[in-house]
């Protein structure tokens, strides 16, 4: 009689499907494509463009798994996107909303009366996501503006905003003071243009446990940047003292960490992750 061979004591491969495989090629082949054009080509040529194709690709990440609140389309997981090391499930290929979009939308839909009391916003560094929700809420009285973007009504430079004082209810401007030569100077801009009584939403990415923000005027090109900032075209990391220059700019400011706040389901059915939302006041 023959031996018996003894069962092995690692386990047994997985064995995927033809069309598992196709999927998860597929995913890495757009990962990589979307990171060399976010890395490599100027965000002005991208942006009149990508709101077409996105849609397109979108079309692979059929599903009912997630769920963007912000155009409420719903997919298998959401796409791969970032600079230096993609995030898995974080672009809605409808809108473009990314996890932080997603994440203001809920804090505006359940925190605020944003969506229900007539208001004048500055929305400076427009995202395409939150362009055609806030112009059916708000019609003229919305107001888009920045240096490049071809989403901009208004071509301004953040550290001189050619408005009065006083001029605006809301003020809406995200991850763009890290890319500003003198981000307090834009700080106080924003604070001179919002009314007393008014308020915004000023997010930008901090480093958490960094409690000083790093910024060196020396440091000039791009892979320099990219290696002291973990991003080429930023001109800081910001640290815990983010919450410090917005006050130091007349702000009173709140820190809020509302991804912990939300139900669990809620942060995966949405794509959520933790992301600080920093809400600003002017005080009368």
């Amino acid at each position: 009689m023959s031996e018996e061979t003894p069962p092995s004591p690692y386990p047994s491969p997985i064995t995927l499907s033809p069309i598992t495989l196709h999927l998860v090629t597929l995913s890495s082949m757009i990962k990589s494509l979307i990171r060399i054009l976010i890395n490599h080509i100027p965000r002005r040529w991208i942006q009149p463009v990508v709101g077409y194709i996105m849609p397109v690709a979108g079309l692979f990440y059929a599903g009912r798994r997630v769920q963007c609140p912000v155009c409420r389309h719903a997919y298998r997981k959401f796409m791969p996107y970032g600079y230096v090391h993609s995030r898995e499930n974080a672009l809605c290929p409808h809108c473009l909303s990314l996890e932080r979009h997603r994440l203001m939308w809920l804090y505006l839909q359940n925190e605020t009366g944003f969506f229900h009391h007539p208001c004048r916003l500055l929305h400076i560094a427009p995202e395409k996501c939150f362009l055609k929700p806030f112009s059916r809420l708000l019609g003229n009285d919305y107001l888009t503006a920045d240096l490049e973007s071809p989403w901009a009504k208004v071509k301004m430079d953040v550290q001189h905003i050619p408005f009065g004082e006083n001029e605006f209810d809301v003020i809406f401007c995200n991850h763009l003071l890290e890319h500003v030569t003198d981000d307090r100077q834009a700080m106080r801009e924003m604070f001179r243009v919002l009314r007393p009584g008014g308020w915004g939403i000023l997010l930008s990415p901090v480093t958490v446990g960094k409690k000083e923000t790093y910024e060196d005027p020396s440091i000039t090109t791009p892979q320099a940047r990219l290696k002291a900032y973990g991003q080429s075209d930023h001109l800081r990391e910001y640290g815990e003292d983010y919450v410090r220059r917005l006050a130091e700019a007349g702000f009173k400011v709140q820190a809020i960490d509302y991804a912990k706040i939300l139900p669990v389901q809620d942060v995966l059915a949405f794509g959520l992750r933790p992301e600080m939302i920093y809400v600003v006041r002017k005080i009368q």
